[in-house]
């Protein structure tokens, strides 16, 4: 009667229990509030600098902007790279920019260096199939996507060859105050699946069209990023808000 008893209450236990949605880990979505912040402010810096920052013509064509705060350079002969980013897409229909996916940025080199350097990194991509490419277990820039040095400046030349651009990414990065195209061949991007967890309660995201969609919507904290994006947006930009 007794392991009768036992079995029966061990059933509803786990019949219980696996109902219950998984505990969201507060440090993690904590972390999440904070890249997106960082990133948001970082974003904002370099477009309001004066004759800088990423071109309007080519905010207008991007369809996908990922921004790494203080991304951590270091070398001695072997160099290497890591950090963490946030990404968002814009919606094909409506063009706003939707809720945003963190990924790590991984890297490493090897020639005649030594020191080390935080930089901010911007990537930026004027296809849509450039997107879901973040929702990759492993996207190493250099394999299946290429990233060109990105103009900097508020107007792009007539002669900009900007079909050229849309094979891939448009990299910068931002240093000591100056703000620069940059190249970042064999960087490796994968997904955060803890901090995705903590804000979508998905651990991976399939496609980066839809992350705003998943089981959780994400707070007003983690949209700041996507509203700053919306800020430089071709319709907000000439209005001036």
């Amino acid at each position: 009667m007794k392991i009768v008893t036992l079995m029966l209450v061990l059933m509803m236990v786990f019949g219980f229990t696996a109902t219950v949605p998984a505990r969201v880990d507060s440090h993690d979505l904590n972390k999440a509030n904070e890249h997106a912040a960082k990133a948001a402010k970082v974003f904002t810096e370099i477009m309001d600098a004066p004759d800088k920052g990423i071109p309007q013509q080519i905010m207008d064509e991007a369809e996908v902007i990922a921004v790494f705060p203080s991304v951590l350079k270091v070398g001695f002969v072997f160099g290497g790279r890591a950090g963490s980013g946030v990404v968002s897409v814009r919606d094909p229909q409506t063009r706003q920019w939707q809720a945003p996916l963190f990924v790590h940025l991984g890297g490493g080199s090897f020639g005649a260096q030594i020191g080390g350097q935080s930089i901010d990194l911007v990537l930026v991509g004027l296809t849509k199939s450039s997107a879901d490419l973040f929702t990759k277990d492993r996207l190493k820039i250099g394999g299946e996507i290429a990233a060109t040095a990105g103009p900097v400046g508020r107007n792009l030349a007539a002669d900009t060859d900007l079909p050229t651009f849309k094979s891939g990414l448009l990299s910068y990065s931002r240093s000591r105050g100056l703000f620069v195209g940059a190249v970042i061949q064999g960087s490796v991007i994968t997904q955060d699946k803890d901090l995705n967890a903590a804000v979508y309660g998905e651990r991976k995201i399939d496609s980066i069209h839809n992350v705003s969609e998943k089981t959780q919507s994400p707070n007003a904290q983690i949209m700041v990023f996507p509203r700053t994006l919306e800020l430089y947006a071709a319709t907000n930009h000439r209005r001036g808000a």
